[in-house]
């Protein structure tokens, strides 16, 4: 056995975990790679002269939604070290970075964003892969292809089997490259449980919470304590050139207010990403919606419908059932189907199945 598996088996024996066999049968995996981590560790030198690791083949975990992807990530992280980041915003500083690199003039602008990346690192873990904007598509393949050059061992995880990444994406032939890169350095493991650990956390609990007050704050407090274990980051959307912040995340779950949302100027494009970021938003304090709230009104109806598209759980308080929250005004009459799309979100297997 490895360090892995062991703090694996010392979590069920406390009663943190329960087994699950088809969590067992990736950790061989994880505690392959730790070990030939800890057998050669990165130079803290870069340059001409500093002899690269020898590669370590890493690891594509994929699988559905909630069948403890992440929580093997981060037992491994904590175990192996390196850089934990998740993969949505790993991208968006990807291109934060080659947007500051060709102000320099550089001819490949990827080149310094790539040796910046990796200085010091020898392993970077990448949760929840899901490729769906074309200049990730066009940018991740080359990218990875120079950071493994560089000895970094790369694990991954992600929802999706690799032949399914960027699946009718625009220009998908120059993607193809990309997907065969993972399957020659990577070694692909689906973790195929049956039991959806995510969705089972929330079966039969309430997920819509009114009046928005105290009682309905401690219970966001506790599911959201439950889903981030204590451990928490913004998340920094980057959209055309603007940044949307999430201000709390954790493991593919975002926890935001109303305002935060919908009483900013967002549009569609703000809501499609954050969609694609999170698996799971819990949102804080929805009003009752009226003609004097109109824009935040639409932003959240935008919201709502981006949401229920990508299948993302929303658990929120609100000062109403979604039937009274918007009763008059203009727009009442159109927010009959988002207070619909409200209450079917609420149902305990509402998005099960979906990746």
């Amino acid at each position: 056995m490895g360090a892995v598996t062991d703090m694996y088996q010392a979590r069920i024996a406390a009663g943190a975990l329960e087994a699950d066999d088809a969590q067992s049968a990736v950790l061989p995996e994880f505690d392959r790679i730790a070990a030939g981590l800890a057998i050669t560790p990165r130079s803290r030198f870069k340059g001409f002269f500093a002899k690269k690791p020898e590669p370590i083949r890493g690891l594509y975990l994929w699988g559905g939604v909630g069948r403890g992807k992440s929580m093997l990530m981060d037992m491994f992280h904590e175990v192996a070290g390196g850089r934990r980041v998740h993969f949505h915003a790993f991208m968006q500083e990807v291109q934060a970075k080659l947007h500051e690199a060709r102000k320099t003039g550089v001819d490949d602008a990827l080149l310094p964003v790539a040796d910046d990346i990796g200085t010091d690192l020898r392993l970077l873990c990448l949760d929840e892969m899901q490729i769906t904007d074309i200049t990730d598509a066009m940018l991740v393949g080359r990218l990875f292809d120079l950071l493994m050059e560089d000895g970094i061992t790369v694990v991954t995880t992600s929802n999706r089997v690799p032949d399914d990444l960027y699946k009718d994406g625009l220009n998908r032939d120059l993607f193809l490259p990309f997907i065969e890169l993972i399957k020659t350095r990577l070694v692909v493991h689906e973790l195929a449980s049956p039991k959806d650990y995510r969705q089972d956390r929330l079966a039969g609990e309430q997920v819509y919470f009114h009046p928005a007050d105290a009682d309905a704050r401690a219970a966001l407090d506790a599911i959201w304590n439950d889903f981030s274990g204590g451990s928490e980051e913004p998340l920094d959307l980057y959209v055309r050139g603007r940044i949307v912040e999430l201000p709390h995340f954790a493991n593919g779950v975002a926890r935001a207010s109303f305002y935060d949302l919908c009483g900013q100027p967002l549009g569609p494009a703000d809501y499609l990403a954050l969609a694609d970021a999170v698996r799971v938003l819990i949102l804080d304090d929805i009003p009752r919606l009226s003609s004097e709230n109109y824009n935040q009104a639409r932003r959240f109806v935008t919201l709502v419908d981006a949401l229920y598209e990508a299948r993302v759980k929303l658990i929120a308080s609100a000062a109403d059932v979604p039937e009274r929250l918007y009763i008059e005004g203009t727009g009442s009459f159109e927010f009959e189907r988002t207070a619909s799309r409200l209450r079917e979100m609420q149902a305990a297997d509402w998005g099960q199945g979906d990746t």
